[in-house]
């Protein structure tokens, strides 16, 4: 029997696969790595463009903000407006109440009694004078209870003619400016146009 020798071949078969499987492990490795920076260059890139997205959002935030405080500053001077508006409104319809305030404290003020001091804290009205009795005190007050413009007299000081010292007693009473109902106004209106 004849003896071969098979170490060469199966020598060379062993090499062979070793040279295919480093070969198949450098191409799994060159594919893994085509991969990795292909896979590194697209989250690169998404990340890129969302950073684009970010900055032109932040810009367009940037933007209503200031619009924003502007709209705030409209919006404050608007308040500011409308509160000068309802002041002028307000003057301007009490500007008539002031001459019926007048009007009906000269009618309610009786002989023997002289106003020295008028003073107004919006509605509330403060006056001081000389009366001759404490019964033209008490017809001062009883006129302005029964006026239509004025009302709701308070006594605030009283002093005799004796603690005076000038034959005149001395008080301070307080009263309110009100409105009447507006048919009370026309009315007033009517007879105010009768005087002239």
């Amino acid at each position: 029997m004849a003896r071969i020798n098979l170490l060469p071949w199966r020598e060379a078969a062993r090499r062979r696969r070793q040279r295919e499987l480093a070969i198949a492990a450098a191409t799994a490795l060159g594919v893994v790595l085509l991969i990795g920076v292909l896979l590194k260059v697209q989250l690169a890139a998404t990340i890129d463009a969302q950073q684009a997205r970010n900055a032109f959002l932040e810009a367009q935030v940037a933007v209503l903000n200031q619009r924003l405080r502007e709209i705030d500053a409209l919006e404050q001077r608007k308040a500011e407006l409308w509160a000068r508006i309802e002041t002028i409104q307000r003057l301007q319809a009490s500007r008539l109440e002031i001459v019926h305030m007048l009007d009906q404290l000269v009618d309610a003020v009786p002989d023997g009694v002289f106003l020295t001091t008028l003073e107004q804290d919006r509605e509330r009205v403060t006056i001081e004078g000389r009366a001759q009795s404490n019964a033209r005190v008490s017809d001062v007050m009883r006129n302005i209870e029964a006026s239509a413009w004025i009302g709701r007299p308070t006594l605030l000081l009283i002093e005799n003619k004796d603690e005076t010292g000038t034959g005149f007693s001395h008080f301070r009473l307080g009263f309110e400016q009100q409105r009447p109902p507006s048919d009370a106004r026309e009315q007033a209106a009517v007879a105010a146009a009768g005087k002239d």
